[in-house]
């Protein structure tokens, strides 16, 4: 069985979106989630980015969604570990973890290009594009040390509270959340990578372009060696592997207004900026249930994962958005043995 979420990106802008404002979208953020939980879906995931009219801060958002619901997962795809600091974020995390009662999906990695050029400077990290590929990496590594709950910190030998002997961890720590990291992979060697350090895999629908082969098979690809890693590497836990969509059913005159007639588009390669070699971003999946049921099941990164991710519109609104998603749950999912 598959586990079945969406993911948000959060935009809003003035013109040509139902959402309008930042306030409006971290609200329906959560409403999307409440009522996603309410159909049936099985995780509410999260993009996050800087400098840009979506979602930017995501640990009070997740914990306002916990507040709300009770059993769906509560996610990143992904926070951009170029602006973060360890030590802050390990803090926010596990409090948010035990705030949700660890419902926390926390997807990290490098990212995308952002909207400002070495955006991170302004967080306060000097770093040319070349060196902070590395130093993601390294944050990363710190990153998970820190949720591992070894004490590091020297005490002061004149606290302001009372404690006892010892060396001092980050609080509030969440035993179980390091096992719930995730890392976004767009290569081989990066699923490798992730597998190596105890990370579940996150692929999206973009992935550097390795072979000549289709998206769905390179990834398929990506997620088999990131799985042998995970063997070879001999850790204490299952992973998980995540795959996102975007899957757009036609069932109403509204759907074929908004997405016309039905016409999955194709992979297409190009260039991202700061990037020298080519990715291949996956098609889009459009048309009617009994259709998407057929193409869908040619997808060999779908079988090969264990959760999908829906890409949604969010900037059409939390009725629009529940429609595709019901659509999805009841009239597509059941027919390719998904839960």
């Amino acid at each position: 069985m598959k586990k079945i979420g969406f993911l948000s990106f959060g935009h809003w802008a003035d013109e040509g979106s139902v959402v309008k404002s930042a306030e409006q979208a971290y609200l329906e953020s959560v409403d999307l989630a409440v009522e996603a939980e309410r159909i049936g879906l099985d995780g509410a995931y999260y993009r996050v980015h800087h400098f840009a009219q979506q979602i930017g801060s995501p640990f009070p958002l997740l914990s306002a969604i916990g507040a709300k619901t009770k059993t769906i997962e509560i996610g990143t795809g992904l926070i951009d570990m170029r602006y973060e600091n360890p030590y802050m974020m390990a803090e926010n995390a596990g409090l948010t973890d035990i705030l949700t009662k660890n419902r926390v999906q926390l997807g990290v990695g490098r990212g995308s290009p952002e909207q400002v050029l070495d955006g991170w400077k302004y967080f306060g990290y000097n770093y040319t594009e070349e060196e902070i590929k590395e130093v993601t990496r390294e944050r990363t590594l710190e990153f998970l040390e820190l949720l591992d709950g070894t004490p590091f910190a020297e005490p002061n030998p004149q606290p302001m509270f009372p404690q006892g002997s010892g060396k001092l961890r980050i609080e509030p720590y969440s035993a179980s959340l390091r096992e719930r990291i995730w890392w976004g992979a767009g290569s081989v060697e990066t699923a490798v990578w992730a597998a190596k350090h105890g990370m579940n895999l996150q692929s999206s629908t973009l992935v550097n372009y390795e072979t000549n082969e289709p998206f769905h098979i390179q990834q398929r690809n990506q997620l088999i060696a990131f799985k042998e890693a995970w063997k070879q590497a001999g850790h204490d836990f299952e992973p998980r592997t995540m795959v996102t969509r975007s899957i757009m059913p036609i069932t109403t005159d509204l759907d074929r207004q908004i997405f016309g007639y039905g016409k999955t588009n194709d992979d297409q390669v190009g260039y991202l900026a700061y990037h020298d070699n080519p990715t291949i971003f996956g098609k889009n999946y459009i048309g009617e249930p009994e259709q998407l049921v057929k193409e869908l099941q040619e997808d060999e990164a779908i079988k090969e994962a264990d959760t999908l991710l829906l890409t949604i519109p969010n900037t059409l609104g939390v009725d629009y958005n529940i429609h595709l998603l019901e659509t999805i749950r009841k009239e597509i999912a059941p027919d390719l043995g998904w839960k």
